[in-house]
């Protein structure tokens, strides 16, 4: 088990990791794109599920692109990200929050604690405040239309991040965004899409736990 007590920061992502909200994107992102036939709005799903942790903005970018090919109209991509924003919201305000958060923020509480997600930002204040869990988060809480990796060049430089630190992701994404700032990682593997995860963290020889509730139950346990 990871030494906690070694870590200033803990970064968390959190579709998959603080809410179980990875099959509500998902089907957010169905149903933006029904509009362009079932064949486009498949192959969003496929290429959202393939590139977990990318922000919106370069999905739907994407999408218009090279998935949903034809003649553009003005605002089309602003469109598709009010259709998806209103579709996710409901989807963020009513799913499962992780347990053991209260747990592992008592067991981590000299460390500083950052959200840093694909989510749009607005939305995630706003969603984590209304839910009663922003509290946790005293580093901030921080999403796109920055990628992670701007944010956590940013966070580091202005030092709201300090090493040595644990980045908590469920996607391939998450460990390159940790690997690009030089910071540990910790696969939090119950809520994930990706379906390879297991042999993704063996190969890279990353340290996996469940759910924040195991994490924050070996830790207790531990200094029982």
């Amino acid at each position: 088990m990871l030494d906690l007590d070694r870590y200033t920061t803990l970064v968390f992502d959190c579709d998959g990791v603080v809410l179980n909200s990875n099959k509500v994107k998902t089907e957010a992102f169905r149903l933006a794109a029904l509009p362009y036939g079932q064949e486009a709005a498949d192959a969003l799903v496929e290429h959202h599920v393939n590139n977990g942790g990318i922000s919106r903005y370069r999905k739907f970018e994407h999408f218009l692109a090279a998935l949903a090919p034809g003649e553009r109209k003005v605002g089309e991509l602003n469109e598709l990200l009010a259709n998806y924003a209103t579709y996710v919201r409901d989807g963020l305000m009513n799913c499962e929050i992780a347990e053991g958060l209260a747990e592992l923020r008592q067991a981590t509480s000299g460390s500083r604690w950052l959200i840093v997600s694909g989510g749009d930002q607005a939305e995630l204040r706003e969603v984590f405040a209304a839910r009663a869990i922003a509290h946790f988060f005293d580093g901030g809480i921080f999403g796109s239309p920055d990628t992670k990796e701007q944010i956590l060049d940013r966070e580091l430089e202005t030092g709201n991040v300090r090493r040595p630190a644990l980045f908590l992701g469920d996607s391939r994404y998450d460990f390159q965004a940790a690997k690009h700032i030089g910071i540990d990682f910790l696969f939090v593997s119950s809520w994930t899409e990706f379906s390879h995860w297991g042999a993704f963290a063996a190969d890279n020889k990353l340290p996996t736990v469940s759910s924040i509730a195991e994490f924050a139950h070996s830790l207790v346990h531990n200094c029982d």
